[in-house]
């Protein structure tokens, strides 16, 4: 494998890396109404698992309330149970043929228990961002034993450990953004 490619590879497991943190930011639910936060549920129709948003429109009317619509309304049923098991914190309510989720407000507990989960995805995210640092290097001393120079080896591993760096800024900064926007009422 060239250097290239290595740093190229590298540069594509960070970037996954914090995709996935900042996607699991987004499965936080903050006190303001979010699609995301409903659109993965697994629901049991038609004789298979589907997920809410294959099956339904999700929409935020306002600011604290997630409306589902499904496209087929004998699904009602199915979609609100599969809302009490995915076990968001929000109980559905159910009229007619729409589906409301009333998002709570967050006691100022709740809050700082949502800060420490996104601690959590934080370390995640650097822990993958890492575990992509260890591959390259790997990779790097592989390509040393087959006739890379020191000299090269040396530079291309202060560019990996500076890519790395950038990654875990990035997802600190994202960190920061999320714990200001769960402490904010």
């Amino acid at each position: 494998m060239s250097t290239d490619s290595t740093i190229a590879k590298l540069q594509e497991d960070l970037n996954r890396s914090g995709e996935h943190t900042l996607h699991e930011f987004t499965t936080l639910h903050t006190g303001k109404a979010n699609t995301s936060m409903a659109e993965n549920v697994t629901v049991d129709v038609y004789g298979s698992s589907m997920k809410l948003r294959d099956i339904a429109a999700i929409t935020t009317p306002d600011a604290r309330t997630i409306q589902i619509q499904p496209w087929d309304k004998s699904n009602v049923a199915p979609i609100e149970k599969a809302l009490i098991e995915a076990n968001l914190g929000i109980s559905p309510v159910v009229t007619g043929e729409l589906i409301r989720l009333p998002i709570p407000e967050l006691s100022g507990e709740r809050r700082e228990e949502l800060c420490k989960m996104a601690q959590g995805m934080a370390e995640q995210g650097r822990i993958g961002t890492r575990a992509a640092r260890r591959e390259a290097l790997d990779t790097l001393k592989a390509a040393q034993k087959e006739g890379l120079s020191e000299d090269d080896v040396k530079r291309l591993e202060k560019e990996v450990q500076k890519e790395v760096d950038n990654a875990i800024s990035r997802i600190n900064d994202s960190l920061s953004a999320k714990e200001a926007e769960l402490r904010q009422p």
